[in-house]
């Protein structure tokens, strides 16, 4: 074990828990996407072939999201992890900016079905 493991241990597990948080993030945001595109086939009254692509393309989308959030998270975890090992810890903003980025997508998305959808 290295020295600094322990030393740091509040540090450690404060990474261990902003890694789960991106976790529990991921499964929202690929719930969301499940949730949308199930309950528009299954619920949705009227067919528009708009609207059925839009609905598709958010399922995948919430789903290639989350893929690239949990490798962003484990890698992130694990970098943060070796910097406060070595006492070298930086922020990371590229990662946050990234995400912000998906997530403005994703939401643009969901605005987007609910302006072609008819009730």
């Amino acid at each position: 074990m290295e020295k600094n493991q322990l030393k740091y241990a509040q540090q450690h597990l404060a990474n261990e828990r902003t890694f789960l948080a991106w976790i529990r993030t991921v499964i929202a945001i690929v719930g969301v996407g499940f949730l949308t595109t199930s309950l528009h086939f299954t619920i949705g009254k009227y067919r528009d072939d708009r609207i059925d692509l839009i609905s598709i393309v958010l399922g995948m989308f919430t789903c290639t999201l989350g893929l690239v959030i949990t490798v962003l998270a484990t890698f992130g975890y694990l970098q943060k992890k070796r910097q406060i090992n070595e006492e070298t810890f930086t922020p990371s903003s590229v990662q946050v900016i990234l995400i912000a980025v998906f997530m403005v997508i994703m939401l643009l998305m969901i605005i987007l079905y609910f302006l072609f959808i008819k009730f």
